[in-house]
């Protein structure tokens, strides 16, 4: 899969190195942009305030099914219900809100893990199958929370995370199991 990541930080660049070795062909994208054209999918990996000027230096992205992995912390868009949606808004295209529920400084560590971590994934059903992929090729497990409309939510829940990891945790997988009889 050719795969665009806007976003070279933690994220981006943690990301990208992940489906790389996985096979994939990944284009990293910084802070001056790019073109998108050929890729099958743009990630966002960009810090949450920065998403519409970010997107306004990239080309090719009318219509490009992208997944929002951008988190949150200062101001919204008003007139977005999440940055997913306001990822949408700017590319036309399917999106899901996914990889922004994790630590990204943990990345190296997803293959030895000895069962595969959880990845919130809030995604409208034409994208799911790809994102599902994604998740799979990066080592987690795609956990469903809903469509676009539950992707505030995943944003929603970095406060939490955090507040996890500074009592007692320090960075973490998380894993969904549904119980068994």
């Amino acid at each position: 899969m050719k795969i665009t990541v806007l976003g070279r930080g933690n994220v981006g660049g943690g990301l990208a190195d992940l489906w790389t070795a996985a096979g994939h062909t990944v284009t990293s994208l910084g802070r001056d942009g790019g073109d998108c054209t050929d890729a099958d999918v743009l990630v966002v990996a960009v810090p949450g305030d920065s998403v519409a000027d970010a997107l306004a230096r990239v080309t090719g992205i009318a219509g490009k099914p992208a997944i929002d992995a951008t988190n949150v912390y200062g101001p919204r868009d008003p007139g977005h219900e999440s940055n997913a949606h306001l990822v949408r808004s700017l590319t036309g295209g399917p999106v899901a809100k996914s990889f922004s529920a994790n630590f990204a400084s943990e990345y190296a560590k997803l293959r030895a893990q000895p069962t595969r971590p959880g990845n919130l994934v809030a995604a409208e059903p034409e994208i799911r199958e790809l994102v599902d992929q994604l998740n799979r090729d990066a080592g987690f497990e795609p956990v469903h929370v809903g469509g676009l409309e539950m992707a505030r939510n995943i944003e929603d829940m970095a406060p939490l995370l955090i507040g996890i990891a500074q009592n007692g945790t320090g960075p973490y997988f998380y894993r969904v199991s549904p119980t068994t009889a």
